[in-house]
């Protein structure tokens, strides 16, 4: 009894809970990283290209991306409409994705440690909250989508499950039932958290494998009980829209398409700085539209059926397998919907949550304790439940983040690739004094570029969020916010870098974190080709100057 209450006392001790850095760390003292910040050592970076593409596979049987395209359909366009939207907007999407991906799978370092290139130092924490705050709400989300599965899984089981008491204010938009399956799914997916970055693939090639099957299975069977080309199926379906409503309904479409998953088009350095090499990660060109095109043609297809079948546009999966008398059959569909959201709801929220929480306070706060704190908040605080409540507000949801992470791609963008032409320092983003400090810690340039891309966006969200609120013709502006945003940012932050550049920040060569050079550099050494100049621009960690553009092993 005495030795629990005295590990009870050194837990209460701040010391406790400090983090220690990697031995080979850029950074200024363990106040300012841990090891999930620093660079990615040689033996961590095992993902390949196999592991991308189940990663892709993994986050498109994503029950969000079925409710984006059938929710499409709710709001009144046909599939001929919804499918090229959702088809443009991932290729855009994956475009963007492989050109920060390539940053990440260069120089192995987590996306907020990366920000702070183009932000400045102080200023890329405000993308890295922002980033915090829309991962928190995903996860909610998808923790809230995920109980509906568990709901159907135990009716499937136990039919008395469904008279349930509800013992909530219908205003809550959630029941007593409903309250405990999103308890019971919270619980399941709180122990995958604990699984690192570098095991948790597998479970993305798990569901790669059983969730795809699944939902083609849905989809034949969709064909079968109402025929594409009968009268009311897919194909016999047109728009009541026409003229310029259509064609805003479409550019709202797009940009929802283009905003599901905006937020990773960020911040997937996270998840490229484990690549094996850079081309591992150059799939997502390929595997991105046709993985999430293919999915979006499933939920239109059997959104669609259900309309005939029952009389309603089912645009939520789990209601219309509510709809189903055969049991087995719910219960395994529901169940491949519980594997789908715990894979994406771990990989886009938890794990994109727990990188930029760590970076927040590294000392005490590293990926596992950062994904426990977005499951607190994210999946209680937030309320998810509320933003579900209509197909209407979930695409208002979509839109309205876009007006942020537009912008932010598009500098990160700029940035690497046009302004310093690949040519970083990595140890000077883990020093606050360092190369990037800019004035002050901000970059004012991205300071201008979003003053000016993100305010046009402001009144059509505010729209968006209050109907009755009138905003005029800006409103329109906001059915494309992420083109916008992310055109207008990397426009202004273009010009204004290239007339006032930054020039503290330019390099002949790129600085980067290279493991594999400390024993070639050892050998220089020894043959006596090491001059004193050499050894003082090798910082701590065996790191080395390298080429911009490295070749792979």
């Amino acid at each position: 009894m005495s030795s629990l209450v005295q590990r009870a006392r050194n837990l209460a001790k701040p010391s406790a809970w400090v983090l220690e850095p990697e031995p080979s760390t850029f950074a200024p003292g363990s106040t300012w990283s841990n090891k999930d910040m620093d660079p990615v050592p040689p033996h961590k970076r095992t993902w390949s290209t196999w592991n991308y593409i189940a990663y892709w596979i993994s986050d498109a049987t994503n029950v969000a991306v079925w409710e984006l395209a059938s929710s499409m359909i709710a709001i009144g366009l046909s599939w001929r409409q919804a499918l090229p939207a959702i088809a443009v907007g991932h290729i855009i999407i994956s475009i963007v994705m492989v050109l920060n991906g390539t940053i990440g799978a260069r120089l192995h370092v987590p996306f907020p440690v990366l920000n702070r290139s183009s932000f400045g130092f102080w200023f890329s924490y405000f993308s890295v909250i922002s980033r915090v705050v829309l991962s928190m709400f995903w996860f909610g989300i998808q923790t809230y989508t995920g109980s509906e599965a568990v709901t159907q899984m135990i009716k499937a089981i136990w039919p008395s499950y469904a008279r349930l008491p509800n013992q909530l204010s219908p205003n809550a938009h959630i029941t007593t039932q409903g309250m405990v399956s999103y308890f019971i799914y919270w619980i399941i997916q709180l122990p995958l958290m604990l699984v690192s970055p570098q095991r948790i693939r597998w479970l993305f090639v798990a569901k790669a494998v059983i969730v795809p099957a699944a939902w083609i299975a849905m989809l034949i069977w969709s064909f079968v009980k109402v025929p594409a080309g009968s009268s009311g199926g897919l194909l016999s379906q047109h728009t009541q829209l026409s003229g310029s409503a259509l064609s805003w309904a479409w550019l709202s479409a797009l940009n929802s398409a283009l905003g599901i998953y905006s937020t990773l088009a960020v911040n997937i350095p996270d998840f490229t700085r484990y690549a094996k090499d850079e081309r591992a990660q150059y799939v997502q060109l390929i595997i991105i539209p046709v993985a999430f095109t293919l999915v979006g043609f499933i939920g239109m297809a059997v959104t669609s059926a259900g309309i005939l079948l029952y009389g309603q546009i089912l645009w939520d999966p789990l209601q219309l397998i509510n709809q189903w008398d055969n049991r087995a059959a719910a219960f395994f569909a529901s169940f491949t919907f519980v594997l789908a959201t715990l894979g994406t709801n771990i990989s886009a929220n938890s794990l994109s949550a727990g990188n930029d929480i760590s970076v927040l306070c590294p000392k005490y706060l590293n990926i596992r304790r950062g994904q426990v704190i977005c499951a607190f908040v994210g999946g209680w605080i937030l309320c998810p439940w509320e933003i579900l409540a209509s197909a209407a507000g979930f695409l208002s949801f979509m839109n309205g983040y876009t007006v942020f992470l537009g912008p932010f791609a598009g500098i990160m963008v700029t940035d690497y690739w046009l302004i310093h032409r690949c040519k970083v320092d990595v140890p000077a983003m883990y020093d606050p004094h360092g190369r990037y400090r800019y004035t002050g810690g901000f970059n004012w340039r991205a300071v201008l570029a979003l003053l000016i891309s993100v305010p046009p966006n402001l009144p059509g969200l505010i729209n968006s969020i209050n109907t009755s609120i009138k905003v005029g013709g800006d409103v329109y502006i906001f059915d494309f916010a992420w083109i916008f945003g992310f055109t207008v940012a990397s426009v202004v932050y273009y010009v204004s870098s290239t007339l006032f550049p930054a020039r503290q920040t330019y390099m002949d060569e790129a600085k980067v974190d290279v493991y594999e050079s400390s024993s070639a550099e050892d050998e220089k050494s020894m043959n006596g080709r090491s001059s004193d100049a050499e050894k003082a621009e090798k910082p701590l960690g065996g790191v080395v100057m390298a080429s911009a553009h490295p070749v792979d092993a």
